[in-house]
């Protein structure tokens, strides 16, 4: 482990001089909470807003014929405006989110006791009209039904006839689980990260010899070529590690000074516990990332090259995780056998304040060591072959 050491502290020191990576190092870190916390900002802004609380705009043509019903619409803080002379092209052309439109027939049907028409232009293809679209056919359908109700009881008959079946709804929903909805992305972002951290040391300990043409130099040494890869790829981990480190500790103290509850509508926090559970289960990631790495690096002719394929990386590896972000899914012991994905589903466990079984955390650990194993051992043989010197392995 002597010769194993030499190389680990060589690599180490050179990519501690170089400030390429101890700048992509930190900049990532930073980056990925700031997009997270970002997005809740936003999201936040957009998704928890009380329609209500803002008067909505909605132009109506015929508005002489209902008069209940614009005095409805009025007392529910619409504000009616003037339709358009073709409201079909002014939806259609994102002018007006939603047009009403009132028939002639309205009064009669009305005093008839018949359904009286009403029509309404929208254009469900557009995501930024459908709040606006949503109230109105919310306060339609409530005007409908409450003079509905008067009808029967002007009959004599019990509204309560209506509703056959009376259907309570109870959210267990905490707090913290429905912070989830901002918070499933984060175990994708953090494999981004996990990835990054020591990506740039394991294209220099590799491809970057190889262009450099000090590869070969360095197989005349005494050194055995396991020897080699596990000293060049136990060089990232401290990187990567730190990286880690970083991304956990600025979550921590983002979600502390930023007062996401006025965005969010509730309080959300990261409890340091948390922060480092995901810490312990994410080190034999880290691992797998180093072996993965450098396996794939072994491949490239090149510096760029080597920089494409392991920045494509990251992004394949973790695509499970970003289907959990729309997909929830619940952990089982055969989640836990998928490195990377089994993580994804434990660090949404943790995030929800549930405890997460010992035995789900020892499989999915061994798993993923594992596989690091397997990855390393085929790395260790690409650079027995002579062929590696020319990129041609």
């Amino acid at each position: 482990m002597k010769r194993v050491w030499i190389v680990f502290k060589k690599e180490v020191l050179d990519n501690l001089r170089d400030r390429r990576t101890l700048s992509s190092t930190i900049i990532s870190a930073f980056f990925t909470p700031a997009l997270l916390l970002g997005l809740i900002v936003v999201l936040g802004r957009t998704l928890n807003v009380n329609p209500d609380e803002k008067a909505l705009r909605l132009p109506v043509s015929g508005g002489e014929y209902a008069p209940g019903l614009i005095d409805f619409l009025e007392q529910n803080n619409v504000e009616i405006v003037a339709a358009p002379a073709d409201p079909a092209a002014a939806v259609k052309e994102g002018n007006e989110e939603v047009v009403l439109i009132i028939d002639p027939g309205y009064p009669e049907a009305f005093l008839a006791g018949e359904p009286a028409p009403v029509e309404i232009y929208l254009d469900n293809s557009r995501q930024s009209s459908s709040a606006s679209i949503q109230r109105v056919r919310g306060l339609l359908q409530q005007d409908s039904g409450m003079l509905g109700m008067l009808r029967l009881q002007a009959r004599g008959i019990s509204p309560s006839l209506l509703s056959a079946i009376s259907v309570g709804v109870r959210d267990v929903a905490t707090p913290e689980s429905q912070a989830l909805i901002f918070l499933n992305m984060m175990p994708f972002l953090i494999t981004l990260n996990l990835f990054a951290g020591g990506m740039n040391v394991i294209i220099d300990a590799t491809a970057g010899e190889r262009e450099r043409g000090s590869l070969e130099p360095l197989f005349i040494n005494p050194v055995k070529r396991w020897e080699f890869v596990i000293g060049k790829m136990s060089a990232s981990l401290p990187f990567a590690f730190v990286t880690l480190g970083l991304v956990l500790l600025i979550f921590y103290i983002g979600f502390q000074i930023i007062p996401v509850e006025e965005y969010i509508g509730f309080s959300m926090s990261l409890d340091g516990r948390s922060l480092f559970n995901i810490f312990l289960l994410c080190i034999p990631e880290v691992l797998l990332a180093g072996a993965l790495q450098m396996l794939v690096a072994s491949f490239t002719r090149s510096f760029k090259e080597a920089q494409t394929y392991l920045g494509f990386l990251p992004l394949i590896i973790g695509l499970p995780s970003m289907f959990l972000t729309f997909m929830p899914v619940k952990s089982q012991m055969i989640n836990m056998l998928v490195p990377t994905y089994g993580q994804s589903l434990l660090f949404n466990q943790i995030l929800r304040g549930e405890s997460v079984p010992v035995e789900y955390w020892v499989t999915v650990s061994l798993t993923t060591l594992a596989l690091t194993v397997v990855l390393t051992v085929v790395a260790i043989y690409l650079y027995k072959r002579e062929q590696v010197l020319f990129a041609k392995a």
